[in-house]
């Protein structure tokens, strides 16, 4: 009931719920009570020239379990949430059942994680059973945006290539994952003048990455790239404390050529990666940085 703003919306359904109830008892009563409607014991309806309805008396046992039914509903209301905004006396909620069982959950699987909380993100690399479970967190938590293998896609970033925002120790991602992270590119249109001005600044960045370009619009571009450069760098390499990417090379997370360029200088762009802690333990996410690193070590040696 927190979703209705306005109290009487709980009343309404407390009410509602107990006329029901009400209702049912009402219905029990009226249905187990006989009424002569033909002498021949029947109901005085005629089908198909000779079948008739009996009139008989609902059976005791089906009159037996519609109370039960009935007084199970009202005993069911006192102890659990159904009246409202009425918490029930023991004081149950999914929520709350939902924590138990985490917890439970939790307090089972620390045996298992014990043994890697002091190893290092080498070590843990290195160690098959850790990796094991490390692939597993990241399937269930991670792989819906990155992917099952990591390379992400458009607006979510490849975790198996050699390019970090941000940071790239086991210390700094383990705390995107418990935290969160948010990167934001500010609209930066205004400071670099007309619409032909952020053509020229896009034709500028691909030259930077040696992409297909339009010369003559880069070099135009390039006294304008200087509203750019405060976080990209006077060359484009990036920024890794600021989370600003590095041009010079060829990963786009949100997408290649002109006009994907104008678009973000002109509206901006803001990633959010959601906080992991609140469904992680701190030696899972432990373990998980620890894969996500990997997941890049692995891709880099296979390059070799």
């Amino acid at each position: 009931m927190s979703d209705f703003v306005n109290s009487g919306w709980a009343w309404f359904v407390a009410v509602v719920t107990v006329l029901s109830l009400l209702a049912c008892l009402g219905l029990l009563i009226i249905a187990s009570r006989r009424r002569v409607m033909a002498n021949d014991n029947t109901t005085g309806h005629v089908w198909d020239v000779d079948l008739r309805e009996l009139n008989n008396p609902l059976p005791r046992w089906w009159m037996y379990l519609f109370v039960l039914t009935v007084v199970f509903s009202a005993i069911y209301l006192a102890f659990y949430p159904g009246l409202g905004t009425h918490e029930g006396t023991l004081k149950w909620t999914s929520v709350g059942q939902y924590e138990a069982e985490q917890a439970k959950a939790r307090s089972a699987m620390e045996p298992v994680y014990a043994k890697y909380v002091a190893m290092s993100a080498e070590q843990l690399g290195a160690d098959p059973a850790a990796m094991g479970i490390g692939q597993r967190l990241f399937l269930n938590n991670c792989a819906q945006c990155h992917g099952s293998d990591g390379r992400g896609s458009k607006g979510f970033p490849n975790l198996a290539d050699d390019d970090w925002l941000g940071g790239d120790t086991h210390d700094y991602v383990k705390g995107v994952i418990g935290n969160g992270r948010t990167g934001n590119m500010p609209p930066m249109a205004a400071a670099v003048g007309s619409a032909d001005d952020v053509r020229n600044v896009a034709h500028y960045v691909l030259s930077l990455s040696g992409s297909a370009h339009n010369s003559v619009a880069a070099q135009l571009g390039k006294a304008k790239f200087a509203a750019c450069a405060a976080c990209h760098g006077p060359e484009g390499k990036g920024l890794q404390a600021l989370g600003a990417p590095n041009l010079t090379d060829k990963i786009w997370l949100h997408g290649w050529g002109e006009q994907a360029i104008v678009n973000i200088v002109t509206q901006g762009k803001q990633n959010v990666m959601p906080a992991q802690g609140r469904l992680l333990t701190p030696e899972q996410i432990h373990v998980l940085g620890a894969y996500v690193l990997n997941l890049s070590k692995a891709t880099r040696v296979a390059a070799k």
